[in-house]
C-alpha cells in the first residue's frame, strides 16, 4: 500500500514539472536561434574593401583554374556553356555580393512569433529604440500571397507556393499537437490527484494511460517541429531560402525544455500506471458456518 502511493505520488509530482516545462516552452520564443554577427561581419569587410581607391577587382575567370570547360561550335552557337559557366564557376565574389545582398539578422523564433536577439546588432537595436523597426514579429499560420518573391517564373513560383503550403501544414500541426498535450497532462494530473486521495486505483490507472496519450502528442509535436526547421533549411530556390554557411543556427533551450517535459511526462504514465499493480488484492471473507449444540 505505502509502495503504491509513493509511486502515485512521484508520477503526479513528475507530471506536474513536465506541465511546467512544457507551458514554459509554449511561453517562450527561443525555440530555434541563428547569429548571424559574423556573416554580418564579413559582409562589411567585404563592402570597405571594394570602396578602398587601391583595391582593384580581378575576375577570377582569366585564371586557369577557373576556365570553363572548350566546348563544340554547336555549344557556343547555342549559348549552353556560356548558361553552364556561370551556374558552376560563379566567381566568389559575385556570390560575395549575392549573399551580401540579402539581410540576415539575428533572431529567435518561437511557436508564435520571431523576435531579434538584444545585443546582438547594435544598428537594429537603434532602429527598435527609435520604432521604426519592431522588436518581434507574429507567426501567421494563415497562407498569405503577399510573403511570395515577384518577378519569378511561373513554374518556380508554384514550386514556392506548394512549399509555403507544406511549411505552414507542418507549423500547424506544431502548435495544435502541443497544445493537445498539455490539455491531456492537465486532465491527467486532475484525474490522479482525486484518485490518490480517494484511493481509487482505476482513476490512478486513467490518469498514467492519459499522461502516456500526452506524451504521444508531445512526440508529435517536436517531431514535426524538428521537420518543419529542416524543410525550411532545404527549401529552393537556394539563393532566395538558403543561408549562408557563416551564419549560426540552431535549437535553443525552449526546445530542450519541451523534450525534457516530453521525458517526465512518459515517466510518469509509467509510475501510475505501474502503481495500481502493487495495490492489495481484495480477498472476500469466508464465513465458517457456525456450529450448533449436538451437530458433528
Amino acid at each position: 500500500m505505502a509502495a503504491m502511493r509513493t509511486l502515485t505520488a512521484a508520477g503526479l509530482f513528475l507530471a506536474f514539472c513536465a506541465l511546467g516545462l512544457i507551458a514554459v516552452a509554449i511561453s517562450t520564443d527561443n525555440w530555434y536561434e541563428t547569429d548571424a554577427r559574423r556573416h554580418r561581419e564579413r559582409c562589411k569587410n567585404y563592402s570597405n574593401k571594394r570602396n578602398d581607391p587601391g583595391y582593384i577587382y580581378i575576375s577570377n575567370n582569366n585564371l586557369p583554374l577557373r576556365m570553363s570547360p572548350k566546348a563544340t561550335s554547336a555549344e557556343r552557337r547555342s549559348g549552353e556553356v556560356l548558361l553552364r559557366a556561370k551556374r558552376h564557376f560563379l566567381p566568389p565574389a559575385a556570390a560575395m555580393e549575392s549573399l551580401c545582398s540579402r539581410q540576415f539578422n539575428s533572431t529567435v523564433t518561437g511557436l508564435w512569433k520571431k523576435c531579434h536577439r538584444g545585443g546582438f546588432d547594435l544598428e537594429i537595436e537603434d532602429l527598435i529604440f527609435k520604432g521604426l523597426v519592431p522588436r518581434c514579429t507574429p507567426i501567421k499560420y494563415y497562407y498569405s500571397s503577399s510573403a511570395l518573391p515577384r518577378n519569378l517564373p511561373i513554374n518556380l513560383t508554384k514550386t514556392i507556393r506548394q512549399d509555403e503550403w507544406h511549411a505552414l501544414h507542418l507549423q500547424r500541426m506544431t502548435a495544435s499537437f502541443v497544445g493537445m498535450a498539455i490539455s491531456i497532462i492537465l486532465f491527467g494530473w486532475i484525474i490522479g490527484v482525486l484518485g490518490c486521495c480517494k484511493q481509487h486505483d482505476l482513476m490512478q490507472y486513467v490518469a498514467g494511460l492519459l499522461f502516456l496519450m500526452g506524451g504521444t502528442c508531445c512526440i508529435i509535436s517536436l517531431c514535426t517541429c524538428v521537420a518543419g526547421i529542416n524543410f525550411e533549411l532545404s527549401r529552393y530556390p537556394r539563393y532566395i531560402f538558403g543561408i549562408p554557411e557563416d551564419i549560426s543556427h540552431g535549437y535553443g533551450w525552449s526546445m530542450f525544455c519541451a523534450w525534457g517535459g516530453l521525458g517526465l511526462t512518459l515517466l510518469a504514465g509509467f509510475l501510475c500506471t505501474l502503481a495500481p499493480s502493487l495495490y492489495p488484492p481484495h480477498t472476500p471473507a469466508v464465513h465458517k458456518p457456525r456450529q450448533e449444540n449436538g451437530c458433528v
